[in-house]
């Protein structure tokens, strides 16, 4: 939409159907694509990066010693959560069953755990390096400025434009290229992980295409029609986008407290469950994740209460909310079996 308009920006997702059906002919076909458009999105905005020529000791010492004010908390902690995308978690725990071991031979287990391992890492850096170069640009191009409270979605390309002017190929086509790569990006993998989790929970019993067309429309039509909704205005893009980080970090522990429970059980995984080592990392980790998120919730939508009546179905809200995450972390221990009997046991 920010490209193309309303209309045809309606035809991006069926796009986004026909690399999917590239799966057809095998996943690496498919992961191909996905390496491709990561490589667009990469070049595309190390190009920015270096066009704009930032102070590379400045960066460093940022990234070694970070500096946050009250007023960039927020933006920081949203950074985190629109990156660490719950989906993503369901997304490669089904892409690993699409490689074909004898799981009954330890040693392939073990060798195909090591690849995935340093897939991962390479993933998680590259998105690292975009999430960096994109930043570095905005900030060297506007912070403190008083264009930099008018910057969105809708009207980046245009402010980049005028700050750092053509070169030799306008700075304004590099992030449209870059832009358009990270959506079709995106818009795969949100539908590929949909698809995915409404195929184990429909269970359809139906030819591979049907099955998959049936899924992804699942997964991609409300978000069209999300989408169109709020192309309405200049600032309503950004809105949704700020919704959907918000609602992605809701839903974060949901993904990660029991990916963390399953991997840790000798029942489910046999030899391979993860160590005492491993987990107090994970968990950890996994803690302050959600605890960062949390703060984001908190402060997101703390500022949009209007009167009592919303504060208190906030606090409702808060309470639910935190409350089912502490089942999730409990479930199955000692201590939540007793909780559980206890309360039917004061319920009958």
């Amino acid at each position: 939409m920010l490209l193309f308009g309303s209309s045809l920006a309606c035809l991006l997702p069926f796009v986004s159907f026909i690399f999917l059906s590239l799966e057809n002919y095998g996943v690496r076909k498919l992961e191909a694509v996905f390496a491709v458009l990561i490589a667009t999105m990469a070049i595309s905005f190390a190009w920015m990066f270096t066009d704009t020529k930032p102070n590379m000791k400045d960066l460093l010492v940022g990234i070694l010693v970070p500096k946050l004010s009250s007023r960039t908390i927020r933006q920081a902690v949203g950074v985190v959560g629109c990156v660490i995308m719950p989906h993503n978690v369901f997304l490669h725990s089904a892409l690993v069953q699409s490689r074909k071991i004898d799981q009954n031979k330890e040693y392939q287990v073990r060798e195909a755990l090591r690849y995935y391992s340093i897939e991962s890492t390479i993933a998680l850096a590259v998105s690292f390096m975009i999430n960096l170069f994109v930043t570095t640009v905005f900030a060297k191009g506007f912070y403190g400025s008083k264009e930099a409270g008018n910057i969105g979605l809708e009207n980046a390309g245009q402010y980049l434009q005028e700050k750092f002017g053509g070169g030799f190929f306008p700075i304004l086509y590099i992030w449209g290229i870059g832009l358009l790569a990270a959506g079709q990006s995106s818009t795969i993998t949100g539908t590929y992980a949909g698809q995915f989790i409404m195929g184990g929970f429909l269970n359809l019993k139906l030819k591979k295409w049907v099955r998959a067309l049936i899924t992804r429309s699942f997964a991609i039509v409300p978000t069209i029609v999300v989408a169109l909704f709020f192309d309405t205005s200049d600032s309503a893009l950004d809105v949704l986008n700020e919704w959907l980080n918000v609602l992605q970090s809701i839903q974060i522990p949901f993904a990660l407290i029991p990916l963390i429970t399953l991997v840790s059980k000798e029942q489910v995984m046999g030899v391979f469950k993860i160590g005492p080592n491993t987990q107090a990392v994970t968990w950890t980790v996994a803690t302050l994740l959600i605890t960062i998120n949390g703060y984001l919730l908190m402060d997101f939508f703390s500022s949009e209460i209007r009167g009592p009546l919303s504060g208190a179905l906030l606090c409702v809200a808060v309470l639910i909310y935190a409350s089912f995450v502490l089942y999730l972390i409990l479930r199955g221990t000692e201590l939540s079996e007793k909780i559980v009997k206890a309360i039917r046991n004061s319920c009958s």
